[in-house]
């Protein structure tokens, strides 16, 4: 069997816990999978003095793939975000969202199998050319949309939806108001889509992307987007399945990838015992599946939907009253 050395970073608050219990059920489906765990954020902040040490970052360099607990960016740190920090350092240009019911959960649908695919490095969210003039009365920002930046995360939707087996790619913009930035975004993807007459192509304004995913989820598949855009109607998406504990996020480039739970740290609830680990259960499927792991990552889905379906030690935001270890066992069990 191939062995597949994975960065893990445990992040900050209940990061350590989520990230504990993805380990283990990892390590229950004995698939090749080598760990070689390092710090990031607050707890590298206090032991080692910086935010992103050198040997993190020389870590997920070397392995290419890295499993994130969240990380808690602090006031006056120097970065506007480790996160963003991390995409930018090694170009993880698209961010992968996807969302699917499971019954047992608290949530408004049923049925709901969404992916929201985002340009993850340009745009308004990058933060790009901030400033505030000395009287403080004024605030500027730039974003830059490029066609290059533009056509690899488009084709990176398509070649899902065709890799998948998904029929339908709607892309969204603001193309009516945004008439550079949006509109070159628009324009690349009526291009692309030219090229993929196998997938059917939509265009939706954002704002009434927003009121349709509200009124009638089930009319999208693959969604499509640029970085800020896609940052609020991935999490408008996590909402329709029971909120951001049930979604996972990747973040993908060329050769490097880092897959996460989307959620906070949640200080609130660290070293508790009742943080829900699925979003990053989840995370670590999909890192099963980038890694041609299909079979394992399929049986992990299956596992987690089957405790959560029957409440087998769920934790308290599933409705339970279990612990994230106990959870985590009632997973492997199904294993």
């Amino acid at each position: 069997m191939e062995k597949h050395k994975i960065t893990v970073l445990p992040g900050d608050g209940v990061g350590p816990a989520i990230v504990d219990s993805a380990v283990s059920v990892l390590e229950a489906l004995d698939c090749g999978l080598e760990f070689e765990k390092t710090p990031a954020g607050e707890s590298a902040l206090e032991e080692h003095g910086n935010l992103l040490p050198d040997a993190t970052l020389e870590s997920i360099a070397r392995n290419r793939i890295a499993l994130k607990g969240p990380l808690t960016t602090p006031i006056a740190s120097g970065y506007r975000s480790l996160n963003v920090a991390l995409r930018q350092k090694f170009e993880l240009y698209a961010n992968l969202r996807p969302v699917v019911s499971m019954p047992g959960t608290r949530s408004r649908y049923e049925d709901i199998d969404i992916v929201t695919i985002r340009e993850n490095t340009q745009g308004m969210y990058s933060g790009e050319g901030q400033e505030v003039t000395e009287c403080g009365n004024i605030a500027r920002a730039t974003s830059v949309i490029t066609r290059e930046g533009s056509e690899r995360i488009i084709r990176f939707a398509f070649d899902y939806a065709r890799k998948h087996g998904r029929r339908k790619v709607t892309v969204i913009h603001k193309a009516n108001i945004l008439k550079s930035t949006s509109a070159l975004f628009l324009k690349i993807a009526r291009e692309i889509a030219a090229e993929n007459p196998g997938i059917e192509m939509n265009e939706m304004i954002v704002d009434n992307c927003c009121m349709q995913l509200v009124m009638d989820p089930h009319q999208f598949d693959v969604i499509v987007t640029t970085n800020l855009m896609g940052d609020i109607i991935s999490d408008l998406c996590a909402g329709l399945v029971g909120g951001l504990g049930m979604a996972p996020g990747a973040n993908i480039g060329a050769d490097t990838a880092i897959f996460e739970a989307v959620h906070g740290s949640a200080p609130d609830i660290a070293g508790k015992n009742v943080a829900n680990p699925t979003s990053l259960l989840l995370a670590a499927a999909l890192m099963l599946d980038h890694l041609g792991m299909d079979r394992a990552a399929d049986k992990l889905k299956r596992a987690l939907a089957d405790a959560i379906r029957t409440g087998d030690r769920t934790t308290p935001d599933l409705g339970g009253s279990g612990t994230t270890t106990g959870f985590t066992q009632a997973i492997i069990e199904r294993l």
